[in-house]
């Protein structure tokens, strides 16, 4: 897309990346896409904010050559040093060696380590103000650890626009065109703006919250984020989910069930459809996931908010069934604690999965109401248990 005004003199110069299948290199992101926001602030002085990755080097310099020559810009602020918003620096910095790169200690630290440029750089405080001239005035806020230690946002003072770097930021390729207010339907960015949450920034609740509250006195017009729509329409939309979704780290969760299941020879899968059921007749929401095809990436935002995990997977070599060892893993490692659950699941031979299952709640801080193993195949006898199973489950949640 071309370059877009935001305000006066402040324009959107990013690029849409549809090709990359792994953000971070383990998030899928095949489908929905990805956007690079960077801006320029076409002042007396000349700014650019944020930058892309390596491979976006000759798009996003063409974006930023329909506003001004990246040759002429003054400065460069790196509001935060991954490589999906520096990968351009190195050959930026060739091109324009006189421009000043901006960022905390932290930042230009990693400058030096990522990219060895050591001259032309300097620090910015928590506060400190920059004036681009007499339209344009930039203020520094720092916001360690969301999602990383070195990260600042910059907000543009006369126009009121937040620069916030990966806070309030999402999944989703930008579909011909950037702001909220010019989508009839804010479904899909919703969803990929917690996906992209629990994703990437959630394991730092109490840092996003406290950005949240530093920002309550700031008047925003506008949410600038590096990844995903620019709120223009309703600002303080994605700026209170995010607060919806931070906080969520210190509750149980939504009255609601996710269903993991894993299965060998599609024995535990007869059970999965009879515990559905029984859920199902509650009336609660309901989301079902088949561990071994869905990435947990999908998977993470339902654990997040729900309360219930139902998990069905059968025993495999006196264990529980290993991708759905490694889902649980990925949660722990998330830190999604206290949730309530139950277990169901088919043996052979010998049970076992009952053992990792339990010894995995401890860890997961999760409430186990009932572990069911059942030998072979559920006969209608067991299935009609399966519902009554789920039903009981269900109704623990209300």
């Amino acid at each position: 897309m071309p370059a877009i005004e935001v305000k006066p003199g402040i324009y959107w110069i990013g690029v849409n990346d549809r090709t990359t299948d792994l953000f971070e290199g383990l998030w899928p992101i095949t489908r929905e896409g990805v956007s690079y926001n960077a801006y320029v602030i076409d002042g007396e002085k000349k700014a650019l904010i944020d930058l892309a990755r390596d491979i976006k080097t000759g798009d996003l310099l063409n974006q930023i050559a329909q506003i001004v020559d990246p040759a002429a810009l003054d400065y460069v602020i790196l509001n935060h040093m991954e490589p999906d918003h520096t990968g351009v620096l190195t050959t930026l910095h060739r091109i324009a060696p006189n421009a000043q790169i901006l960022g905390t200690k932290k930042a230009l630290e990693m400058v030096a380590g990522y990219y060895h440029i050591t001259e032309g750089v300097r620090e910015v405080k928590d506060g400190e103000v920059l004036e681009l001239g007499s339209n344009h005035k930039l203020q520094f806020v720092s916001m360690p650890f969301v999602h990383w230690p070195e990260t600042m946002s910059t907000y543009e003072v006369n126009h009121r626009v937040l620069f916030s770097c990966d806070a309030f930021g999402g999944y989703g390729a930008l579909q011909g065109a950037i702001f909220d207010d010019q989508y009839p339907n804010l479904d899909f960015y919703e969803q990929e703006a917690l996906r992209y949450y629990v994703n990437i920034v959630a394991l730092y609740p109490k840092p996003v919250l406290k950005a949240i509250d530093r920002l309550a006195g700031v008047p925003v017009d506008i949410v600038a984020p590096s990844h995903g729509l620019i709120w223009r329409g309703q600002p303080e939309r994605i700026i209170s989910l995010y607060k919806k979704w931070a906080e969520y780290a210190d509750a149980p969760g939504d009255p609601a069930v996710t269903l993991l299941y894993g299965t060998m020879y599609g024995l535990t899968e007869l059970m999965v459809e009879a515990v559905a059921e029984g859920v199902a007749r509650t009336g609660l929401p309901l989301e079902i996931f088949d561990v071994r095809h869905t990435h947990s990436s999908y998977i993470l935002p339902y654990l997040y908010t729900r309360r219930g995990v139902l998990v069905g997977a059968p025993t495999y070599e006196g264990g529980l069934f290993p991708p759905m060892v490694d889902m649980l893993h990925m949660a722990e490692h998330k830190r999604i604690f206290n949730r309530q659950t139950a277990y169901f699941g088919s043996y052979g031979w010998s049970g076992g999965a009952r053992r990792d299952f339990n010894t995995l709640c401890e860890t997961l801080r999760w409430n186990p109401t009932e572990v069911w193993e059942f030998k072979g195949a559920p006969t209608p006898e067991l299935l009609r248990e399966g519902v009554a199973f789920g039903t009981r489950f269900a109704e623990s949640l209300l």
